[in-house]
């Protein structure tokens, strides 16, 4: 019977004083790859110099959110990009397709509860992969010379997602 009265004693309290604990959440940040090199025929272009460039100021933005994973489709130019990112933090990238969107939203909500998360995309990827998190709304799409978007999408329980867009990088 007392500890039961205590139980709910403390529960009261933390409510009176407005630090009833929230359910922790997840953050994923999403990014197109850097600048790519546009030359006609090449079949897995390599980032330009800019882009190179951006891929650095990528890793500074977000390396002292301290990411516990990090995610790249297969070509050149996301690896790239992410490179910088995965040696200030010491992750190894993990390799997702971009047939699967649905699976890797749901991979992300149940794996990652309570930390940060990076994944590196493409314009024509980024979106579906953002609808398939259940954010928006979304811009229409990505255009071929938009390399600067940085979508932050906070996943908490109960609550529905939410997305902050923001540029980063040099124009």
């Amino acid at each position: 019977m007392k500890s039961s009265f205590l139980f709910m004693l403390c529960g009261l309290l933390l409510a009176a004083a407005g630090t009833v604990a929230r359910p922790p959440a997840t953050t994923i940040y999403l990014v197109r790859h850097g600048e790519k090199d546009l030359t006609p025929g090449l079949a897995d272009p390599p980032l330009t110099v800019v882009g190179e460039a951006r891929a650095q100021a990528l890793a500074k933005r977000l390396a002292s959110h301290h990411p516990v994973a990090l995610f790249t489709t297969d070509t050149r130019r996301t690896r790239a990009t992410l490179a910088p990112l995965a040696q200030a933090t010491g992750l190894t990238p993990q390799v997702y397709s971009t047939k699967e969107q649905a699976a890797l939203a749901a991979r992300l909500g149940k794996e990652f509860p309570g930390k940060t998360v990076v994944v590196v995309g493409h314009s024509n990827t980024l979106l579906p992969l953002l609808t398939a998190m259940g954010v928006g709304p979304l811009p229409a799409e990505i255009r071929d010379e938009q390399y600067d978007l940085l979508f932050k999408v906070t996943l908490r329980a109960g609550q529905s997602p939410r997305l902050i867009m923001s540029r980063y990088g040099a124009k």
